[in-house]
């Protein structure tokens, strides 16, 4: 393994958006009391230096960082030291395979068997988050994350506590947005964003944490004061090969290293199986009034585009909630939000007030989830993207005054076994299901439909259509020109997403910038 020389061009943008996630003011920790915190590393070099950050990624080092050179996809982190030493780290932490080049390039170094496992411990320590984090909300599942991370802050913000939010759309700090490319970033990253939350005055935050994230440890070394569990569907088996995989990788976070208390959703077999093995205290959440939790949802009635419904715990406790978004899954992921904050020691009266306050937390839109976008013909940009999001979706705006149109796709590189799944559910549901691209990546985007059409075309009923049109840009266009006003038009898969990746080739396109350009068309002719 040899040392790599990096463009120097690599560098800026990296480091610009690193920033971000720093605060700014860090204490300098040494190497030898960083090791002393870890069990079975071993010190090479000085340890007496100290840092102020750390960094996976070389373009994005500071100075004054502890770089970690870890184990990539493709290569060693490790051959990037020269490069990393170049931007201003004082130290390396690697494992047995990267300490030889760290010793060549005369860095001190912490090195440590599962190098990948004990950095969240390291950037722990660091930023001493174990001193300075907010109150800690966590939720996983496959469907529903961010929904319900929303309506937690939400409510949280109406009861007056200062938040931060770190999700699918985005990182909030307060009133600050930072840009993120991972659902939950790498472990550095949330221990840099704990101490700056903590640096602003942030009270209390909440995060999606998804299941690669638990794969690859990115949670260590954070606390969660109550982390909630929405359901579990086909998803991300091509990281996780099996159900009971993906399980298993949920089921980490609900360990009392990560978690003080779980909130879990037994609305589906997975959860009761969340609540039995989950290594915490659980509390049981009942949303379909088949199953009896120690919370259960009652008296769900609609109201507007949402539900009215009253959430009582077996104590006796209740209060009534009103969720202005629609799908009756909206309920389940707003009882969910309210269970969390309640059971994070909040008051019923008080978050009853905060539920009816002029704030409204459980009606404030997220972006691209059931997104409307258009009325007459209504039309909904939502990010459903697996079998069980679109049923839901799906049976979420049947009606019996007009036609279903769906535009929906399938991404490459995921999944190829839920795609056929895709198309069934799109043709049982869907009066004209139209199969475009999704995000391609670098498969054949035809073949990615062509596996999609033959679960749609097999399932296909009489007087149903099943469609193929692509560019997307193109199958939304066509799906407004078929529509009538009373029809109702979904446009699924990418939600807030404004590019699409097509054999490498980024491509600018905002589903809900394309339905306003078809409508403003449509109506022209």
């Amino acid at each position: 393994m040899a040392l790599v020389e990096e463009p120097r061009d690599a560098f800026a943008t990296a480091v610009d958006r690193e920033r971000h996630f720093r605060p700014q003011h860090v204490v300098p920790i040494s190497l030898k009391d960083i090791a002393s915190q870890l069990p079975g590393v071993r010190l090479s070099g000085d340890d007496a230096v100290q840092v102020t950050g750390v960094s996976l990624d070389s373009r994005s080092v500071l100075p004054g960082d502890l770089y970690a050179a870890l184990p990539g996809a493709h290569v060693h982190g490790a051959q990037f030291i020269r490069a990393a030493l170049e931007r201003g780290a004082r130290a390396v932490y690697t494992d047995s395979a990267g300490y030889a080049l760290a010793h060549d390039a005369g860095i001190a170094a912490i090195i440590a068997d599962d190098a990948r496992g004990q950095l969240g411990v390291v950037s722990a320590a660091v930023y001493d988050t174990a001193a300075h984090q907010p109150q800690l909300f966590g939720v996983t599942g496959t469907n529903g994350k961010t929904t319900t991370t929303f309506m937690v802050s939400s409510l949280l913000r109406a009861l007056g506590v200062g938040m931060g939010t770190i999700g699918t759309i985005g990182i909030t700090i307060g009133d600050d947005y930072v840009p993120s490319t991972m659902t939950t970033p790498e472990a550095p990253q949330l221990h840099g964003l704990m101490a700056r939350m903590a640096e602003s005055n942030v009270g209390a935050a909440v995060m999606e944490v998804s299941s690669h994230s638990m794969v690859f440890q990115r949670t260590a070394g954070l606390q969660f004061a109550v982390a909630g569990f929405t359901n579990l569907s086909p998803d991300h088996l091509d990281l996780h090969g099996t159900m009971d995989a993906y399980f298993e990788a949920k089921l980490a976070l609900f360990q009392p290293e990560l978690v003080s208390r779980a909130v879990v959703v037994i609305d589906d077999e997975w959860g009761e199986r969340m609540a039995q093995e989950a290594g915490v205290d659980v509390v049981t959440l009942s949303t379909d009034g088949a199953h009896r939790g120690h919370w259960s949802v009652t008296d769900v009635r609609p109201e507007g585009f949402g539900h009215v419904f009253t959430l009582t715990h077996r104590d006796g406790r209740s209060l009534s909630a009103v969720v202005g978004l629609p799908g009756r899954f909206n309920v389940s992921n707003a009882a969910l939000a309210l269970t969390m904050v309640l059971e994070a020691g909040y008051d019923v009266a008080a978050v009853s007030a905060a539920v009816s306050s002029n704030d409204r937390p459980l009606s404030q839109g997220v972006p691209g989830r059931m997104e409307v976008v258009n009325t007459s013909p209504t039309v909904y940009v939502d990010f459903a993207h697996n079998p069980g999001g679109l049923m839901r979706m799906l049976e979420t705006v049947q009606t019996s005054t007009g036609r279903v149109i769906l535009v929906f796709g399938a991404a490459g590189e995921r999944d190829a076994i839920k795609r056929a799944s895709m198309g069934e559910i799109a043709a049982r549901y869907a009066d004209i299901a139209i199969v475009t691209d999704d995000d391609p990546h670098t498969e054949d985007a035809a073949s990615i439909r062509a596996q999609v059409l033959e679960g749609a075309v097999a399932e296909r009923r009489e007087g149903r259509e099943v469609l193929e049109i692509f560019p997307r840009a193109d199958a939304i266009a066509a799906a407004i020109d078929l529509a009538a006003p009373e029809d109702i038009v979904v446009i699924a898969g990418r939600g807030h997403e404004t590019v699409q990746d097509i054999a490498g080739a980024l491509i600018d396109i905002d589903d809900r910038e394309e339905v306003r350009k078809a409508v403003a068309q449509s109506t022209q002719r």
